[in-house]
């Protein structure tokens, strides 16, 4: 196995493991505080939490795909279709996850109009603005890829 992908793989684990300490512990405070800001809407609560947790899927997903196109690395199949599967996928995931965030978004616009606190909203923005980023990546890596899948099979056609 190659120190590199051996090094992303780790990190590629390393990065679930806090997701999935915010589901469990953070997911349900962020409810609460929800239902407590906003009393007249009685299941904000569950919306908050179904809305997280919901998000977590994609994330992890897009996880495995990381990790399977690291997998392709180390087998030296990463100029094939099957990378170019896994972009699309992590692609995908991210804008699963970008708009998930952006319905929860309306609440911390709530919650900084209640405490006055502006600064909220640009916490609010940090996981859609870095999930649209992943995504805007993965689809150039994927065109990238696609392109130089294309040159190559032109190139083995011609020799």
């Amino acid at each position: 196995m190659k120190p590199e992908t051996l090094f992303l793989k780790l990190a590629i684990v390393l990065m679930g493991i806090p997701v999935l300490a915010l589901c469990i512990f953070l997911v349900p405070e962020i409810g609460d505080l929800a239902a407590k800001l906003l009393p007249e809407f009685h299941y904000i609560k569950y919306l908050v939490s179904i809305v997280y947790d919901a998000s977590a899927i994609p994330f992890y997903f897009a996880l495995y795909h990381a990790f399977k196109l690291l997998r392709y690395i180390d087998k030296n199949i990463a100029f094939s279709q099957i990378s170019v599967i896994a972009l699309r996928t992590i692609k995908h995931c991210a804008i699963i996850i970008t708009s998930l965030h952006v319905l929860v978004l309306p609440l911390f616009f709530l919650f900084a109009d209640k405490d006055d606190a502006p600064g909220v909203v640009i916490v609010g923005l940090i996981v859609p603005f870095a999930s649209l980023v992943i995504a805007v990546f993965a689809a150039v890596l994927q065109k990238l890829l696609k392109n130089a899948i294309d040159i190559k099979s032109e190139n083995d056609l011609t020799i």
